[in-house]
């Protein structure tokens, strides 16, 4: 399934008219992610990161098509003391992310963003730190794709450097069980990239 969405995403840049401007750029950044549903009100957010390659197509002088594959470390953190131990949990969920956004320039270098984004999940870990040791195990039964929509907007200089802010609202209940129980992504994240 990864090896299919990712000959669809090099066929959609494949078939962009010659005539079409387009650029090509790097972008990483600050992951402020969660997991929001049933029985999951206590967990804290996970600081982490992304970065990735980005495509923008111009289609007119106000709208431009944004491909993008991006490696997105998210999940959800606990702390909490224990007969006087600091105990710290750590949900880690590792995607490979394809957002597909659209862009509207309100002003010169200035755009709102909205699109869809399908990720892949590449890992699921649970670790614990207790008393200056830590130990991990892999979660099972996690939906291995996960479908989400991306809101946010951003400023491109003239030279390529850019800078966005956008939030994932996960759609897609990431609990793959028999279970009534829901649990999605949410992630914050602020970028800094460039076109060449």
């Amino acid at each position: 399934m990864k090896k299919i969405m990712l000959a669809a995403f090099i066929a959609v840049i494949g078939t962009v008219s010659v005539n079409a401007q387009t650029s090509f750029g790097l972008k990483g950044g600050l992951n402020l992610a969660s997991i929001t549903g049933d029985d999951v009100d206590e967990l804290d957010g996970r600081t982490s990161f992304h970065f990735g390659g980005v495509v923008e197509i111009e289609i007119s002088e106000k709208f431009s098509f944004q491909p993008e594959l991006v490696y997105s470390a998210q999940g959800a953190s606990e702390s909490y003391d224990e007969e006087g131990f600091d105990i710290e949990t750590t949900i880690m969920l590792d995607y490979l992310n394809i957002p597909l956004m659209a862009k509207y320039y309100v002003t010169d270098g200035l755009s709102l963003e909205l699109g869809p984004q399908i990720g892949f999940l590449l890992s699921s870990k649970f670790e614990v730190e207790f008393d200056g040791d830590s130990e991990s195990e892999d979660i099972e039964d996690l939906s291995s794709v996960d479908f989400g929509l991306n809101l946010g907007l951003g400023y491109k200089f003239d030279s390529g450097l850019n800078f966005g802010a956008r939030y994932n609202l996960g759609l897609s209940n990431l609990d793959d069980t028999d279970s009534d129980e829901s649990i999605k992504n949410g992630v914050f994240q602020v970028s800094l990239g460039y076109f060449f």
